[in-house]
């Protein structure tokens, strides 16, 4: 792999900088990393760039962080000012919340800087929301965004790896407090960014996620907290939440799955709905909903269940048997959904840029998060030394 060095002039100062901070001469530190005193001299000068091992021996030397030498300018994303403007100043975990997706999109931009990595994405054009019907043009730019993905009417298989990797969103799934169900923002220097909860039900995660996505397509400019039951209260709520719907069950696949699983029948049954929520991957209320939108079933249809017992998980468990797999919260484990970032920090740990300590604190976990992290990508793929180098 080809390491961006950056500017060799910027770097030369950064490095007299960090020797002098340490107390170091130059040629004590020549010696010590087992170069002529001339020649760090010119790498300091800009005259000759620095190798990396060379740079890797200096900043252990200098007690820094290669990183830190790499750096160019210092990531600026700063997206709380904008969201204090939308929330209550009181809303303590909203804004955790955001400072906790900055974070996260400062470590990926500094990760992809350290490793010379450029970003690339896919984004659709933009559907500014229109004078009119907010909810009917979001059905259509849904349909419109399947269409261009190539989704046809089948359910989102993941919508975790579809916006990250097929799309190019910054992505980030990670406990917050359970009114906080997710965020959106948007800013030229780093592009779209969706943080989820990763406390709430995968079902629930799925329509948060839909749900940022209707504002990365109708309201791109203006970030968005989105908390557990919040009233639509504007037309960009009401276009993102039927967005979502419309994403995850498009009308026409809705209606012909429908008729399939209630062929036969004169009365909706919690079965059905259980099957209908299995199917399209979301919450049985969210399903019934659905349906009474599309006039499929009455209105007041979910309130029914309510007040008649529920629609309970032993009712899933009794319909769906051995497919049933938990409504897991916590199951970031089982499938990574800091896809990027985590490959990201495995590179650069694989590379000798960061030790385990350094990501550890780019990343804000403790060194067993790392550690799981790491692993993840060495039980997937093996020990790396075991494969020849495929790379071109």
């Amino acid at each position: 792999m080809t390491f961006d060095l950056g500017d060799p002039v910027g770097l030369g100062e950064r490095l007299r900088a960090a020797r002098e901070n340490s107390g170091w001469t130059q040629a004590d530190a020549a010696h010590e990393i087992g170069i002529a005193r001339t020649t760090l001299v010119a790498i300091e000068k800009g005259q000759r760039r620095a190798r990396l091992e060379e740079l890797q021996d200096l900043a252990r030397l200098y007690g820094t962080n290669l990183n830190g030498l790499l750096r160019r300018e210092a990531v600026q994303v700063n997206l709380i000012p904008q969201f204090r403007k939308m929330s209550s100043t009181d809303d303590t975990a909203a804004t955790v919340a955001a400072e906790a997706m900055i974070r996260m999109v400062k470590a990926e931009v500094e990760l992809e800087n350290l490793l010379g990595v450029t970003r690339t994405n896919n984004y659709p054009q933009e559907r500014p929301i229109l004078p009119g019907n907010a909810r009917a043009q979001a059905e259509d730019d849904a349909n419109e965004l399947r269409s261009w993905l190539g989704l046809g009417f089948s359910p989102v298989a993941d919508i975790v790896t579809l916006m990250e990797l097929q799309l190019g969103i910054r992505l980030y799934i990670i406990p917050l407090d359970a009114k906080v169900a997710g965020l959106f923002a948007y800013e030229d220097s780093v592009g779209a960014c969706v943080l989820a909860n990763a406390n709430h039900p995968i079902e629930r995660r799925t329509q948060t996620l839909a749900h940022e996505l209707g504002h990365f397509i109708g309201t791109r400019r203006q970030p968005d907290i989105l908390h557990i039951n919040e009233p639509e209260n504007s037309r960009e709520e009401k276009y993102a939440n039927s967005f979502g719907r419309a994403f995850l069950t498009p009308a026409r696949a809705v209606i012909q799955k429908f008729k399939e699983v209630t062929a036969g029948a004169k009365k909706l049954t919690r079965r059905h709905i259980i099957i209908l929520a299995y199917f399209f991957g979301i919450s049985r209320e969210a399903m019934v909903r659905r349906l009474e939108e599309l006039r499929l079933t009455k209105p007041g249809t979910w309130d029914w269940f309510v007040h008649n017992g529920g629609i309970t998980l032993e009712h899933v468990k009794q319909v769906l048997g051995d497919r049933y797999s938990g409504e897991q919260k916590g199951d970031v484990a089982a499938h990574p959904t800091n896809l990027r970032l985590h490959a990201l920090a495995e590179q650069a740990w694989q590379q000798d840029l960061l030790s385990e300590g350094q990501l550890a604190e780019l990343l804000n976990v403790d060194r067993m998060a790392i550690r799981e992290i790491l692993d993840q990508f060495g039980s997937a793929g093996g020990d790396a030394d075991e494969f020849p180098n495929l790379l071109t």
